[in-house]
């Protein structure tokens, strides 16, 4: 007998059943079921990670080796409703993008991989986002801030986003 639910909603079960079809095996929708548990949660807690495991028919180590590959999940409590990856790359880093990182966080009052006190927003810092052609730049939830100083990346953090899938 399986233990009820307690972190994975029926839809979000749904969602992770819908892709099985796309896919050459259950391992193989580890990555999609835990971006999926991401989306809705804003993290992926350790008791999403069990129930994860249990839809795949899977060990739950083997799911927490893959959430732990990625920087892109947060384990430990949700990230903000924006999340604002700010390149570092090389051609970002030559146009300030370190300096972008450091003045953004300053000016929100928090530190890199840091959250606002009210959920809103999420800094991290990000080796590449592949739009070197736009240093330095952001990527908030979907949105790919362009050319960006610490006044206009404030400005655009600042702007209502649609969630991230």
């Amino acid at each position: 007998m399986t233990a009820p639910r307690k972190v994975l909603t029926d839809a979000m079960v749904a969602q992770i059943e819908a892709l099985a079809p796309r896919y050459p095996n259950r391992r193989a929708l580890t990555l999609p079921a835990l971006h999926i548990v991401n989306a809705e949660l804003r993290y992926v807690p350790l008791e999403a990670v069990v129930e994860v495991a249990q839809v795949l028919g899977l060990a739950p180590a083997e799911v927490q080796d893959t959430l732990t590959f990625y920087q892109f999940f947060h384990q430990e409590k949700p990230h903000g409703k924006v999340r604002a990856f700010v390149c570092r790359s090389i051609s970002c880093a030559l146009r300030g993008g370190d300096e972008l990182l450091e003045r953004v966080c300053s000016s929100y009052g928090i530190r890199p991989y840091g959250t606002t006190p009210d959920g809103e927003l999420t800094i991290e810092p990000a080796e590449c986002l592949g739009a070197c052609d736009f240093a330095p730049c952001i990527l908030a939830n979907d949105d790919l801030l362009k050319n960006m100083t610490p006044e206009s990346a404030t400005a655009e953090l600042s702007k209502p986003r649609a969630r991230a899938t």
